[in-house]
């Protein structure tokens, strides 16, 4: 994930989890520990999009579902991928219960963690690690061939300081981007929930 993104996960995260619709560039810039002209750059396209409105003083989110669809659009799930595996006879949930306490969980196990209602059985799980977690997971779940059923994401620098799930924004982002199925229909599950 680069730059942009994570600041557009910062404002979504803001926006849909916290109630959050003003900000500054300077917070942004100090917090990711980025430049002006970083923070800048990745706000040109939601403000071109009327996504945003800025002030002299600081921007305001007007519009959170078009940045959604931007992020989605524009998020490479594949490009993320570190390491796939087959892992056969065990359901997700106990795949799930199998994986270091260091990982994040992503997609269908993130909007299973974050909310009760589960709008449909799901065989693949996501998650993102960093290369230590990466190396047990290889361990424990050596590569079979075979459709792959646990996928493991790149974890960026910031993304543990949201939780052990992806938020909301990620979580939509990364649905998005999904090629299985029923992606669909949690992606329209999370879509009621933000818009709620």
């Amino acid at each position: 994930m680069n730059k942009k993104e994570i600041i557009w996960r910062e404002i979504l995260y803001q926006s849909i989890e916290k109630k959050i619709e003003q900000f500054t560039q300077k917070e942004l810039a100090q917090k990711f520990s980025v430049s002006l002209s970083t923070i800048f750059h990745a706000l040109k396209a939601p403000r071109q999009l009327k996504i945003i409105e800025v002030t002299s003083r600081n921007f305001r989110i007007k519009n959170k579902e078009k940045l959604l669809y931007l992020w989605s659009t524009y998020r490479n799930l594949k490009k993320d991928i570190v390491y796939q595996t087959r892992v056969e006879n065990l359901p997700s949930s106990k795949i799930e219960a199998l994986m270091p306490p260091q990982i994040i969980y992503g997609l269908y196990a993130a909007y299973n963690q974050h909310f009760s209602d589960q709008p449909a059985d799901y065989d693949k799980i996501y998650i993102y690690a960093f290369e230590k977690e990466v190396k047990k997971i290889k361990k424990r779940f050596p590569k079979k061939k075979g459709y792959p059923n646990l996928i493991v994401l790149k974890a960026d620098d910031f993304l543990p300081s949201y939780g052990k799930i992806t938020t909301w924004g990620q979580t939509f982002a990364d649905l998005w981007n999904a090629e299985e199925w029923y992606a669909q229909d949690f992606l329209e599950a999370l879509k009621s929930k933000i818009n709620n």
